[in-house]
């Protein structure tokens, strides 16, 4: 497994080989440029959608974007690689597992504070797929119009292709995990293709 330096030189050397600005690069990833620029600085972990937008942009297979020259099948991830990202309105999430190519999966895990709301996230493309399991605390999913509570222990799992929220609406702290496949729009991939 790459390790962010090594994958951030990997974007950006393939980005010159092909004339690209970051501008260029980030409207063809559909991914915004300071995300683009922090993952060529190595300082920020893409998640395996963004990595995988990125690939599509720069028109190579995700595999040769992330796989290392003697590729196994064994990938490990230290505790003290996984990378924590803090996001406005003061919540956080820690992305757990590996990228492994061709795979589309993540587990995270977030911590929302009191009364925390995370936000809206749009829909995923049809087979997608979201397992919840609440370590502690409460959380609240809201999935396109549907609300559900769930307490420590209680886990969900929901076909990932609607809107969808969490949010803390207790007083103490929440805690709880994501194990996500998400799948990439057909129609993204023909665009960047420049077929209809």
């Amino acid at each position: 497994m790459l390790d962010l330096l090594t994958l951030g030189t990997r974007v950006q050397e393939l980005r010159h080989e092909r004339g690209l600005t970051l501008q260029q690069l980030a409207e063809a990833a559909e991914v915004s440029v300071s995300m683009l620029s922090s993952v060529e600085r190595g300082q920020k972990a893409p998640t395996v959608l963004v990595l995988a937008r990125i690939a599509d942009g720069l028109g190579v297979p995700l595999a040769d974007l992330v796989a290392e020259p003697e590729d196994s099948r064994v990938i490990v991830r230290r505790a003290a690689d996984q990378d924590t990202v803090e996001e406005p309105g003061g919540w956080r999430r820690t992305i757990l597992t590996p990228v492994v190519p061709a795979v589309n999966f993540e587990w995270i895990r977030t911590t929302l504070p009191p009364g925390c709301d995370a936000g809206r996230f749009p829909a995923y493309a049809p087979g997608s797929h979201e397992f919840v399991v609440v370590e502690s605390g409460t959380l609240r999913l809201t999935l396109a119009n549907r609300t559900v509570d769930l307490d420590a222990g209680d886990s969900v799992y929901f076909a990932a292709d609607v809107t969808h929220g969490y949010a803390n609406p207790a007083r103490v702290p929440c805690v709880y995990l994501v194990a996500a496949l998400i799948m990439r729009p057909r129609a993204a991939q023909s665009r960047r293709n420049g077929t209809p």
